[in-house]
């Protein structure tokens, strides 16, 4: 019995998404909630997992292609399995052999082009195991497939392993024949002459010999998404940045004294994050506009800090949320801040771990950044920018001393943040840092 592989409901205000990666071929055998296909929506990536135990039959939709919710884009075999004794194709086709078990090369009739021994079988059946995203980029650059490392399930070649080879300087695949070289222009005095003479001074020189490879991807959904907003947030608020810098020594010098035992306790390491997290919910506290946010002529002033913790991945930038922040130990912020980091990389976190934060926290300081004026995260009117800790000389009681220093940014929507409202609650969040007492005390 065929079954339709659909997918699945999508999130709410989400009309479509991007089928992303196969993990199975027609004709693999797969187990019931065995991961089929992947599908990006604009913010997460959907798991399509198979519905029985069989064999997966025709692909509808590959990668690459837009589908909609409850599309079929595929059909599972219930009895291709038993039929097929629970091999997949690649263990059910007929082996390739390998350069070692290839027979010697028969002789050649004089006058005739030697050719390597089963290139062409093995070319074939490299060609039909292609992904059509695969295949789509192996003919737009003309490459062999049999020079591609493959990586992918079963030995074959993923758009990763393509995009791979091609970064990795490979050339094109060699036409079939070689191109005779053009015939020399008769030999003209009077222009060997001219060309003799020297360049006149500031003239450009001739291009470098090389390669000008190029190449366009189409953007992911998560990325269209990310530009999207970015583009929004800077054509609807009036953002403005603020600056400060701040003493990371206290907190440092807290830090090394009881991660070991901090670590021990609770099973996680004790980052700078977390110190950062409960400095703003504090800041947040004294000045609410800072963590309100406008719906058309309102202003909604939230009474609970939901902070949102940007994550790098190889996808683009997330945003997850720290529910109710200002409840959560140091211990619980540092276990959810790596749990994000992980699902994110993998694609794992879901549409309501992605939405409704009042406040963000972005760290540029993790890439070297000494300073940077960060973006908006709509519908959120303030953003705090963290950055690279160096040691700088700064004065103290009349002396010149040598700090471990950051620079803090926070760009906020003047429309509902004063000038004053901002550079003090970058000025309270300063204060709890150097001095994290006031955190315990709230003072």
């Amino acid at each position: 019995m065929s079954i339709e592989i659909k997918v699945p409901p999508l999130p709410e205000s989400v009309s479509e998404a991007t089928v992303v990666t196969w993990h199975k071929q027609p004709g693999d055998a797969v187990s019931r909630d065995e991961n089929l296909v992947d599908i990006e929506t604009d913010k997460v990536v959907l798991e399509v997992p198979a519905p029985a135990d069989g064999v997966l039959g025709e692909i509808q939709a590959g990668e690459g292609e837009t589908v909609m919710a409850d599309q079929v884009i595929g059909s599972l075999d219930e009895q291709g399995a038993a039929a097929g004794g629970g091999k997949s194709q690649s263990e059910a086709a007929p082996a390739v052999p390998k350069d070692d078990d290839e027979p010697a090369a028969k002789e050649q009739p004089a006058g005739t082009r030697s050719e390597e021994p089963d290139s062409a079988d093995a070319s074939a059946v490299d060609e039909a195991e292609l992904s059509p995203a695969v295949r789509r980029l192996v003919m737009e650059n003309n490459l062999n497939p049999q020079t591609i490392k493959a990586t992918g399930p079963g030995g074959r070649i993923t758009k990763e392993d393509v995009l791979a080879h091609l970064e990795g300087g490979a050339e094109p695949a060699p036409a079939p024949e070689a191109a005779q070289p053009p015939t020399p222009p008769a030999r003209d005095p009077s222009r060997e002459a001219k060309e003799a003479e020297p360049e006149p001074v500031g003239s450009a020189p001739a291009a470098a010999g090389g390669e000008r490879s190029e190449r366009r991807v189409p953007m992911t959904r998560l990325r269209q998404r990310i530009a999207e907003r970015l583009v929004e947030a800077q054509q609807t608020a009036a953002m403005l940045t603020t600056f400060n810098e701040v003493n990371m020594k206290p907190v440092m010098d807290l830090r090394n004294r009881y991660k070991e035992q901090f670590e021990k306790t609770h099973g996680i390491k004790l980052g700078f994050m977390s110190f950062f997290v409960k400095a703003a919910c504090e800041a947040l506290k004294r000045y609410p506009a800072v963590n309100a946010s406008i719906d058309g002529t309102d202003i909604i002033y939230h009474g609970y800090q939901d902070i949102g913790i940007a994550v790098s991945t190889d996808r683009g930038l997330v945003v997850p949320v720290l529910r109710n922040a200002e409840h959560q130990s140091y211990a619980e912020i540092e276990k959810n801040i790596v749990d994000f980091g992980k699902r994110a990389r993998d694609g794992k976190l879901t549409m309501d771990e992605l939405t409704g934060g009042t406040f963000s926290i972005t760290n540029g300081g993790i890439f070297g950044s000494l300073l940077s004026t960060p973006i908006l995260n709509p519908p959120q009117s303030a953003i705090l920018g963290m950055h690279k800790t160096q040691e700088r000389p700064v004065v103290e009681n009349g002396e010149i001393v040598v700090r471990p220093m950051m620079y803090l940014a926070l760009s906020y929507d003047h429309r509902i943040i004063d000038g004053k409202e901002a550079v003090s609650f970058l000025v309270a969040l300063k204060e709890c840092i150097e001095d994290p007492a006031r955190l315990l005390l709230e003072v």
